[in-house]
């Protein structure tokens, strides 16, 4: 694999690596506010309902729904990760189309617990989610796909990754919902256009959708991936991404860097640390001829990437960032038990929401400091989330009246919080009365 690794896939692994012509134009993405805490606040009038709460601008927002899927295959990546393809049948075709970079959360019960996680789609779609030509780069739409791929990695003391590489097997049937996220180009691009992914681990399994997807159906655009891992036998897709290199030699370009093992040149053997990033983007890479970023890893690996871009001048509207995980003991947890009944004269919070053309209320006590999510979930368990972590972004919604704190944000970008969103499963409310409609 260590050969496969400094034969098949790289590009030139010294600092005098050729450069590209610099692409012209800015890309009209978004990039996510990562401060940890937000206040909130909207008004009806403030953020009237709107399309395309979690796409490009004129986009419908199409409502992510679980449907039970038969497990086609699943088959070994590394020591400790699979790859799960699920069938997909004609009669949800359109439920499951999906654009390169989204996810799906998987929900199944384990001991009597309800687990829900969010997994990548790693396999480039047959057919976008929406055939607008201002999303995803203008790439066309082709014939419905009929599977539907993810890795799963073992996390240390993760329940339903370990389940899932010991038990799980073709036949299996899970509850798969349908796929949601924007961690794709935003750009309109009428000329070749250029991206650049930096990954480690797992943070790999988005990238692959989006460098097939890309480079088959614009033949001109170029890509640059960056890709961390201990060791090379630690690789996920390292065959297919060598496979990639062939089919597209002049517009892919590989820098494996390993931590545990070393790489022919010291640039590539050791931790991503600012300097050795630094170096990377200014010396191989040259982040001014990038049009997007795509950053996907260990929350700290991506603040990290994210801070030098940020020094190296690429705006924060070029960069577009996906988490897997925090890095938090409880960020799969789940929503919180229901509180018990307010005493008599406490103040209580009364949050109004609309789903499915439906409303509904429901009142909290102040001292449960309960999130709007935890709070709907009592009267609708239908209310959409996955992650329930800040790091998905399913059970965004609009707050249309009242204010709210929201504990961590790792999902929604500076212009959907200027549009009302909030992500109900970090929202406290902090008035009195809250309203919020998932159905914008």
């Amino acid at each position: 694999m260590a050969g496969d690794i400094a034969t098949r896939g790289d590009a030139a692994t010294d600092a005098d690596a050729p450069t590209r012509p610099d692409a012209a134009g800015a890309a009209k993405a978004s990039g996510r506010d990562a401060s940890p805490t937000v206040a909130a606040s909207a008004s009806a009038s403030a953020h009237p309902a709107s399309s395309g709460a979690d796409d490009a601008p004129g986009s419908a927002r199409r409502r992510a729904v679980f449907h039970a899927l038969l497990v086609e295959s699943v088959r070994p990546l590394t020591a400790d990760a699979i790859e799960v393809a699920f069938a997909v049948p004609p009669e949800l075709a359109d439920a499951f189309d999906y654009r390169p970079g989204q996810h799906i959360a998987l929900r199944m019960t384990l001991d009597g617990v309800e687990m829900r996680r969010s997994y990548s789609l790693c396999r480039a779609p047959s057919r976008l989610a929406s055939p607008d030509p201002a999303i995803g780069g203008g790439i066309p739409a082709g014939p419905a796909s009929t599977t539907l791929s993810v890795a799963i990695k073992r996390e240390r003391g993760g329940a339903f990754s370990s389940w899932a590489l010991e038990h799980l097997a073709a036949g299996d049937v899970l509850e798969v919902m349908s796929p949601d996220g924007h961690f794709t180009p935003h750009g309109q691009y009428d000329r070749p256009a250029r991206f650049a992914a930096i990954a480690a681990g797992s943070g790999i399994t988005p990238m692959m959708a989006l460098i097939e997807h890309h480079l088959g159906e614009r033949p001109d655009d170029a890509f640059d991936l960056v890709y961390s891992n201990r060791t090379a036998v630690d690789a996920m897709f390292l065959d297919e991404l060598a496979d990639l290199k062939d089919r597209f030699p002049a517009r892919l370009a590989l820098h494996h860097v390993l931590t545990r093992e070393r790489r022919p040149a010291d640039l590539f053997s050791g931790r991503l640390d600012e300097a050795r990033l630094e170096t990377l983007l200014t010396r191989v890479i040259h982040t001014e001829s990038i049009d997007e970023w795509f950053l996907c890893g260990p929350f700290e690996l991506v603040e990290r990437a994210r801070a030098v871009l940020l020094r190296l001048g690429v705006p924060v509207a070029a960069i577009r960032v996906e988490l897997f995980s925090t890095g938090q003991p409880d960020e799969h947890a789940g929503p919180k038990p229901p509180p018990g009944e307010a005493a008599p004269g406490e103040p209580v919070r009364t949050i109004s929401f609309r789903l499915d053309g439906t409303s509904g209320t429901v009142t909290t006590p102040v001292s449960a400091g309960e999130t709007i999510l935890a709070a709907a979930l009592r009267t609708r368990g239908d209310v959409p989330f996955a992650c329930a972590g800040g790091v998905c972004g399913t059970c965004r919604a609009v707050l249309r009246e009242g204010t709210v704190e929201m504990a961590q944000n790792h999902a929604l970008e500076p212009e959907e919080l200027a549009r009302g969103l909030i992500l109900t499963c970090q929202s406290v409310p902090t008035s009195d009365a809250v309203s919020v409609d998932w159905d914008a």
